[in-house]
């Protein structure tokens, strides 16, 4: 008995040291896993978690990390420190860009920011202070944004003497609107939480020492779910809004006949019937 307590005690230990490794194996971000949810916070406080190669190397590879977990259910985005989400790009970095540089920086930003909102759960962005320039573009690429009060949005880039790199001539657009996107990129003007929320940026704006809790409150309710229904209802609202409504309802009438199939809504509607409450444990595979 003694010798399987021991043995049990070295798996749970190499367990542990692996799961720490893999935590602080990043330089630049901070990746866990905890009750069905991810988090992935950017960590380079001193320079306002401001973007650079090794920032966007260690997030995709994050990334990777969420989708090959079929057991997360939610992913949160947050930033080290009280002062910022994410700053900007790391302008010594972008300064140094060629032509060719530049097009190959823009292009793999887009092809990560395509990643994150093409994952097949729910992803939110906690937006602890400054989001600007590609702070805003990683936050919008998010299924919806709680914010600091103290948060800040803005795509800045115009008084560099540039445009958005990562998507944010077509994210914002989509999301704010067309007008408002152009007054908030054409001027670089900053605009504050309550802003945000004002024009549809933010879904809500939370005190500081509560946004974190607020997030996790939500995540958890929603990671409560089922994964199929939870991806079936994003990508139907996703790839909805890039055509017509009859082309997004027939999607819809879709998704939701592969959803009645699956074991998730035999186990909820079961649940329902019984008057209790459903676990659901089906995966996108199953």
């Amino acid at each position: 008995m003694h010798n399987n307590n021991s043995q049990g005690t070295d798996f749970e230990d190499k367990h542990l040291n692996l799961e720490w490794r893999r935590k602080t194996m990043f330089d630049h971000i901070i990746y866990g896993v905890r009750d069905r949810i991810a988090t992935i916070t950017f960590n380079r406080p001193k320079v306002l978690n401001a973007l650079n190669s090794k920032l966007l190397t260690e997030l995709s590879q994050a990334l990777t990390a969420v989708a090959e977990n079929e057991d997360i259910r939610v992913l949160v985005l947050t930033g080290a420190g009280e002062k910022a989400f994410v700053a900007g790009a790391d302008i010594n970095e972008l300064a140094q860009l060629s032509i060719l540089g530049a097009k190959s920086f823009a292009r793999n930003g887009h092809q990560l920011l395509d990643r994150l909102q093409a994952l097949p759960i729910p992803v939110i962005a906690a937006v602890n202070g400054f989001a600007l320039g590609g702070g805003t573009e990683i936050a919008i690429a998010c299924d919806f944004i709680y914010a600091s009060e103290k948060a800040m949005f803005g795509q800045p880039e115009i008084k560099l003497g540039v445009i958005p790199g990562f998507g944010g001539t077509q994210r914002l657009a989509r999301l704010i609107g067309m007008n408002m996107a152009k007054e908030m990129i054409l001027t670089g003007k900053m605009v504050t939480a309550a802003e945000a929320k004002t024009i549809g940026l933010v879904n809500k704006v939370c005190s500081p020492e509560k946004l974190m809790d607020d997030v996790m409150q939500t995540a958890n309710t929603m990671a409560s779910k089922g994964k199929v229904s939870l991806r079936a209802a994003k990508d139907a609202i996703n790839m909805g809004m890039n055509g017509d409504l009859a082309s997004g309802c027939s999607l819809e009438i879709d998704a939701f006949a592969i959803c009645l199939a699956s074991e998730d809504a035999k186990e909820g509607t079961a649940a329902f019937l019984e008057k209790r409450k459903p676990e659901f444990k089906g995966g996108l595979t199953t």
